[in-house]
């Protein structure tokens, strides 16, 4: 018969085998739960890397040669749509005569346009993503010359600067450089 000094001895070497156990069926089911979430998370994660064709559409090219001196133009670029504008001398002068402390985003109209006679800015408003009117003729411009909200009653100016309404920032400046006087390169 066995002694009880020999179950306690065996019951003990099972307790400690048993935690040994269960730590590793712990740390398992840990290590397989973490991957399962991992698993279950990346599609989600990886719905928001941009689209193939908006990958693809990562750069344009616009002829500038046919756009005429007050002429104003949209473009696709990204799936967003973006403005360009030829604008006259007086468009120049005023959208450099705005006093800056006016403005709820203050920028001068030189750091907006790499060449006076050309703006290229993102056609989204800033408040809630409508697409301002102006672009087309006959449209409605706003009070200063640029575009108009008519979601919110955003106004803009000639250099795209937000001068009234509830939009916190200016129409934004997409990366672009000029490859020729005629030829431009967005993105």
């Amino acid at each position: 018969m066995a002694s009880s000094a020999d179950t306690a001895g065996d019951g003990t070497h099972g307790a400690e085998e048993g935690e040994t156990r269960r730590d590793f069926l712990m740390l398992a089911t840990g290590a397989f739960g973490a991957f399962g979430a991992a698993a279950a998370a990346w599609p989600l994660i990886d719905q928001m890397n941009p689209a193939a064709d908006t990958l693809a559409a990562s750069t344009t090219e616009v002829n500038l040669e046919p756009i005429k001196p007050g002429q104003r133009i949209l473009v696709k670029w990204q799936g967003k749509p973006v403005f360009i504008v030829r604008r006259t001398k007086a468009q120049i002068e005023a959208a450099g005569g705005v006093d800056l402390a006016n403005l709820p985003d203050p920028e001068t109209d030189a750091k907006r346009a790499q060449k006076p006679e050309w703006l290229i800015v993102v056609g989204v408003c800033t408040h809630l993503g409508c697409i301002p009117s102006g672009t087309k003729q006959g449209e409605l411009k706003g009070e200063f010359g640029g575009w108009f909200c008519p979601c919110h009653g955003s106004h803009y100016d000639t250099s795209g600067r937000i001068r009234k309404g509830p939009a916190p920032k200016n129409l934004p400046v997409p990366a672009y450089k000029f490859l020729s006087d005629k030829l431009v390169k967005i993105g």
